[in-house]
Order: C-alpha cells, then sequence, then structure tokens
C-alpha cells in the first residue's frame, strides 16, 4: 500500500480538492493538520523545500506539491508510477 501523506488546514479549498481526487482513485491517505500543530507546519516547510501553501502532498516520502502538482502528475502518468513505488 502506497504511504500518501496530505498536509492540510481545516478551512483549505484545494486540500479538500486533493483528497476528493485521491478518494476518487480508491487511495487511502494520512491527513496532517498544521493549523492546529506548529511542529507540524514547520515539518512540512523542511520537507516541501520551504514551500508554505497546503495542501502538500507526499506519496512514498517524495513530495509531489500542491493540488495543481497533484492533477498534473495524475495526468501525466507520475502519480501512477510513485503509486507503484513502495517507501
Amino acid at each position: 500500500m502506497p504511504k500518501i501523506e496530505v498536509y492540510s488546514t481545516a478551512v483549505c479549498p484545494y486540500c479538500v480538492a486533493a483528497k476528493n481526487l485521491l478518494k476518487a482513485k480508491g487511495l487511502a491517505w494520512e491527513e496532517v493538520r498544521v493549523d492546529t500543530d506548529p511542529a507540524q507546519r514547520d515539518l512540512m516547510l523542511q520537507r516541501s523545500g520551504g514551500r508554505r501553501t497546503v495542501p502538500q502532498i507526499f506519496v512514498n516520502n517524495h513530495h509531489v506539491g500542491g493540488y495543481d502538482d497533484l492533477v498534473a502528475a495524475d495526468r501525466s502518468g507520475k502519480l501512477t508510477a510513485l503509486l507503484g513505488e513502495m517507501a
């Protein structure tokens, strides 16, 4: 099973859209709320190369990026390749 992490906040339409895309593909993910845990926000910044926006999505510890990046990876086939890699 691929490991998918979605760094998000409570009020974020792009986070909802990203989770809906993953759900439509039948995938499970771990949601990491950065609005309730400053330590998780710091970790997200470190892992994403300083990106402050949410969502920040990781598949098998590979940084995919935000919602637009997730959609682009899905359309290009990169997401399928990442899902095939085990962490």
